[in-house]
């Protein structure tokens, strides 16, 4: 007589509600698990503020120039967001700026030629020089703080000495009334109107850009290999990923944008100061982390640098609404990062617990 078998036990249900927790809590992981949210939190802190205690603040014309003042830092603050996530920093990211627009000015004055020769030699002097950062680092394995360093001492030096050498001066020579100027201020430097407020072109570059970052990190395989070789570059090797390829693209990533913001810097002034730039590299940085990049690699978000940029703006701007010392501007820049370090590890923190 066969042995009975026991009647397996039915399956205890789970209490009802679970999975709508579960899945209301996976759709607050992923939240807390994107970059930018610390910095659009803080975004809306301060814009609630200068809102609330400065006047000037709530007028449009206001807000135009906020977004300019974010601009001239934002269109920096992506390719050193994306070079900050690939692990690497470009601390000659600055004065690049600045050798741009002396390269572009002296080449065309000096020579007698259209402006746009010059640009077509800046942009070529600027990704050499990307190039090179980028080339140095991966061959050498020389931190590339220390590299940059050295290539920000260097530029800043060539800068007023070929300065000095060509013009006698500190500056170089106006540049707007030759041929090809008024085409190249339309493409760096025009001006709009939207609803009677006027708005600078390098707004509509500065999101643009921040928009095809954003997608170039997000939807494609190069962003997957950005992420990959600032999270261990060692690991990304293994598996096939180009790291040295990378890197080099990051770096010129930065000096193309340099160039980019170099044009903008001439065709708005006309003119440019050899001793511009030294330090600005640490806003653009500065604004990638508020925007949600770690200093360690392998996280961040390029629409995040675009929102610690805005916040820059907003406190450049605010405090001078707001009719306060200027001088209290640094105190506030720094007491953002500290905030900014401490909430972007916070929020990670929540968001990766079990």
């Amino acid at each position: 007589m066969a042995t009975p078998q026991p009647t397996p036990k039915a399956p205890v249900d789970a209490p009802a509600g679970v999975g709508d927790r579960i899945r209301h809590r996976s759709l607050g992981h992923r939240l807390l698990m994107r970059p930018e949210i610390g910095s659009l939190i803080g975004a809306i802190v301060v814009y609630i503020f200068f809102f609330a205690v400065a006047d000037p603040f709530r007028q449009l014309g206001s807000l135009a120039t906020i977004l300019y003042a974010s601009s001239t830092i934002g269109i920096m603050a992506v390719p050193v967001a994306l070079l900050m996530i690939g692990g690497e920093f470009d601390l000659s990211a600055g004065v690049a700026v600045t050798s741009a627009s002396l390269t572009a000015s002296m080449f065309s004055y000096q020579f007698t030629l259209n402006v746009w020769v010059g640009v077509a030699v800046s942009l070529a002097v600027a990704l050499a020089v990307g190039w090179l950062n980028g080339y140095l680092v991966v061959r050498t394995g020389i931190p590339s703080f220390l590299v940059t360093l050295g290539t920000f001492l260097m530029l800043q030096g060539l800068n007023l000495a070929i300065t000095k050498i060509l013009t006698g001066n500190v500056a170089t020579s106006d540049v707007s009334n030759m041929a090809g100027f008024d085409s190249a201020r339309k493409v760096f430097a025009s001006s709009f109107d939207v609803g009677g407020v006027t708005i600078r072109i390098t707004v509509v570059w500065w999101l643009a850009f921040a928009v095809l970052a954003t997608v170039a990190l997000l939807r494609t395989r190069t962003g997957n290999w950005i992420f990959a070789v600032g999270g261990n570059a060692g690991s990304a090797g293994a598996i096939g990923v180009p790291v040295k390829r990378t890197k080099i693209s990051l770096f010129m990533a930065v000096g193309f944008m340099a160039w980019f913001s170099g044009m903008h810097l001439l065709f708005s002034f006309n003119t440019v100061q050899s001793g511009e730039g030294v330090g600005n590299e640490f806003l653009y940085i500065i604004a990638a982390v508020i925007g949600g990049c770690l200093l360690t690699g392998g996280y961040g978000s390029a629409i995040g640098s675009a929102v610690g940029a805005f916040i820059f703006g907003m406190t450049t701007q605010g405090i001078v609404y707001a009719g306060w010392n200027p001088d209290w501007f640094k105190f506030f820049l720094g007491a953002m990062l500290l905030l900014a370090t401490v909430t972007n590890t916070y929020v990670r923190r929540l968001a990766t617990r079990r």
